[in-house]
């Protein structure tokens, strides 16, 4: 993988109530808060600083054995599969924030119920305008514990997720079905804010719509992306010929009223006392002009993005 020179600035800010540690990697600028996570709650061009891509939802809460969770927004980390309370495990108080060479880790408070500690390590990606992060989960308990890593990216209102879906055959002939949709008890797929169309799966985000919908798919190629206004943000991850969570799942989009969550899923892996189980995303921000739900607009203006990332 590419890397580019060393991180040339870093700066504080108080972005919606959260102290934030701002670094700049090429063109990108990623804001981690100091007193909550691990999370990165800010994410924008320094072209277009004012712009996060990211929704902050300081609002929205869970009530847990262990006290209240906020979601706050932003990116973070869970364990895959979800349960209650492990995933709403409380990450309420101040990160380690290490800057060394040309990446930042943020590491996370340890977990000792969930016999788990969480980290991001956020490097310059393969271009100006993207940055690399790793989630990585070591597992801080006595015996091997069975998990994926999930990485849930809370975005900004009034924009929609795009999946690829396209088919492929996976055996010589093509007689085995090569596509699957995981679907919540909530889900309803006469829902207005998804839009499937032969190679994409599209979701909306939409502010006046209250209920809850969840759909996960074993996207292909492997990237996800999430467009509003104008700006285009993308996810690019590897694929492995493993198990993964929820019906071989790698990408999941929730949503309501107040947000929209993209969320990419690692392989299921039993960890062993000591060990690390990693998942690696390549963020990259782009900025397109309109575009529409349709697999036309997606194939002009979004294809040519990603396949030249995906060389990369």
């Amino acid at each position: 993988m590419y890397r580019g020179s060393s991180i040339v600035e870093s700066f504080e800010d108080v972005i919606e109530g959260f102290k934030l540690k701002i670094f700049r990697f090429g063109h990108v600028l990623v804001g981690i808060p100091t007193d909550i996570g691990p999370r990165i709650l800010y994410l924008a061009l320094d072209k277009d600083k004012d712009f996060n891509l990211f929704g902050v939802v300081p609002s929205f809460a869970v009530e847990t054995p262990e006290g209240v969770w906020r979601i706050y927004g932003g990116h973070r980390l869970w364990t895959s599969p979800e349960a209650m309370p492990r995933s709403y495990s409380l990450d309420d108080k101040p990160v380690k924030i290490v800057v060394r060479d040309d990446e930042v880790v943020v590491e996370g408070n340890p977990e000792p119920q969930n016999s788990v500690q969480k980290r991001f390590v956020i490097r310059r990606g393969p271009d100006d305008y993207s940055v690399e992060v790793v989630h990585e989960i070591t597992n801080i308990g006595r015996w091997s514990i069975e998990f994926a890593c999930w990485a849930l990216s809370v975005m900004r209102v009034n924009g929609f997720a795009i999946i690829p879906i396209k088919p492929r055959c996976v055996d010589e002939k093509c007689l085995l079905p090569d596509r699957s949709l995981a679907l919540w008890p909530y889900t309803k797929l006469t829902d207005k804010r998804l839009v499937i169309e032969d190679n994409y799966l599209f979701v909306k985000q939409d502010p006046k719509t209250e209920k809850p919908f969840k759909i996960g798919v074993k996207a292909n190629p492997n990237w996800a992306a999430y467009y509003v206004e104008n700006f285009l943000f993308i996810k690019i991850f590897r694929a492995e010929e493993a198990i993964y969570p929820d019906f071989n799942s790698l990408v999941e989009v929730y949503t309501n009223n107040l947000f929209l969550e993209l969320e990419t899923l690692g392989p299921l892996r039993r960890v062993e006392p000591g060990d690390i189980n990693r998942h690696r995303e390549i963020w990259s921000i782009a900025e397109i002009g309109p575009l529409t739900m349709t697999e036309k607009d997606v194939e002009e203006k979004v294809a040519p993005i990603v396949s030249e990332l995906l060389k990369l």
